[in-house]
């Protein structure tokens, strides 16, 4: 399995145990649990989070420092990037760099991502990326806002 992968600003690798502590902390910014409707996590929750079998937990790093969290599982990825690593087109990278390598390393055929309407900055990354809005979505049992479906394009 693929351990790291390289975007032009960014690199991922796979989540571990010694990025437990770091994700927790994320995840209880303010500025970070917002996007992610508020869930904070206690370090065993997080463990747990990390061993699911069907979801992949990847640390962006850009100058060899952790700066964010992306997720791949079957229906696409969800990211975020720590508050100081915003505006400078990490996230777009690093989202880019992982689609390339589902698409032409593992052989995915579509890759999606689902931001809420109210989230301006991810919908302006994820189009920076390379995703283009495909439908709109009322809140519903894993959103609790309204939110956007959109695909990678090439």
């Amino acid at each position: 399995m693929t351990t790291r992968v390289h975007g032009t600003q960014t690199s991922l690798r796979r989540a571990t145990e010694d990025d437990v502590t770091r994700l927790v902390a994320w995840h209880d910014d303010p500025d970070v649990a917002r996007f992610w409707d508020d869930e904070r996590f206690t370090e065993e929750e997080m463990r747990e989070r990390l061993a699911r079998p069907d979801v992949e937990a990847w640390i962006v790093e850009a100058d060899a420092e952790p700066i964010g969290y992306l997720q791949v599982h079957s229906a696409g990825l969800d990211m975020f990037l720590i508050p100081s690593a915003r505006g400078r087109g990490l996230g777009p990278d690093a989202a880019r760099a992982m689609t390339d390598h589902l698409l032409d390393e593992r052989g995915w055929t579509r890759v999606t991502v689902d931001p809420y309407t109210w989230n301006g900055q991810a919908l302006r990354a994820w189009e920076k990326a390379g995703f283009v809005e495909v439908s709109n979505h009322p809140a519903d049992e894993e959103h609790t806002a309204a939110w956007v479906l959109m695909d990678f394009r090439r």
